[in-house]
């Protein structure tokens, strides 16, 4: 699904996704429209603008997710401004990509977005990571539980694939620091994130962070 109030740039987007095999399910031009229309049309993305003219991109988000746990949004916005981005982050959102990107870059942000690897326009992952630690060390996102704290159990292999997401590796780099296939690093990561019951890396990576796994 596409939601940007600009009309040419929407259906653009929409003509670009559908040419490279995707089915685009609903476009809109409002925030609390998009909410609507998602809850009945069920898009597994959406490919969202931070500004819209009723509500914010943010509260979208929120709405979104809401009305469909499992949905990925990719924030697609002209501004790379960094509280924007960390407010999208938080509020739910997979990925972060500005307008200026090449239609190449943005086609494979979707397809990983739909995988539900975090993809950051290049300089706004680290911010991200660096944004999550600093909100652990504060005890702003959940205390670090301790040692008796009960926990799903997780394999030696998905706790050391774990460790790698909250350093910020994707998963082409986590395979090729395991020896692992692309396809078998997604397998443990969907694995965790059910043992977990997080719905996306953001998620999983904030989690990590939480509980000191990125040292």
């Amino acid at each position: 699904m596409v939601v940007d109030d600009h009309p040419m740039w929407r259906e653009g987007v929409a003509r670009d996704l559908t040419e490279a095999g995707h089915t685009v399910v609903a476009t809109s031009g409002e925030g609390r429209q998009a909410v609507r229309v998602a809850a009945a049309a069920r898009p597994d993305v959406v490919v969202l603008d931070l500004q819209l003219p009723d509500i914010s991109g943010v509260e979208v988000i929120r709405g979104l997710r809401a009305a469909l746990p499992e949905v990925r949004v990719l924030m697609l916005s002209a501004s790379g401004e960094q509280q924007g981005v960390l407010d999208a982050v938080k509020a739910g959102a997979t990925g972060y990509l500005v307008k200026s990107a090449a239609p190449a870059e943005f086609l494979d942000a979707v397809r990983r977005t739909a995988a539900g690897e975090p993809v950051f326009t290049p300089g706004l992952a680290g911010l991200v990571l660096g944004e999550y630690r600093r909100l652990a060390v504060a005890g702003e996102v959940g205390a670090r539980p301790g040692p008796d704290d009960a926990a799903p159990r997780l394999t030696e292999r998905e706790t050391e694939v774990l460790r790698l997401v909250a350093k910020g590796l994707s998963y082409r780099q986590i395979a090729e620091r395991l020896g692992l296939s692309h396809r078998t690093v997604q397998n443990h990561v969907q694995n965790t994130l059910g043992k977990l019951q997080l719905h996306n890396r953001v998620e999983l990576t904030r989690y990590a962070i939480e509980r000191g796994l990125d040292d």
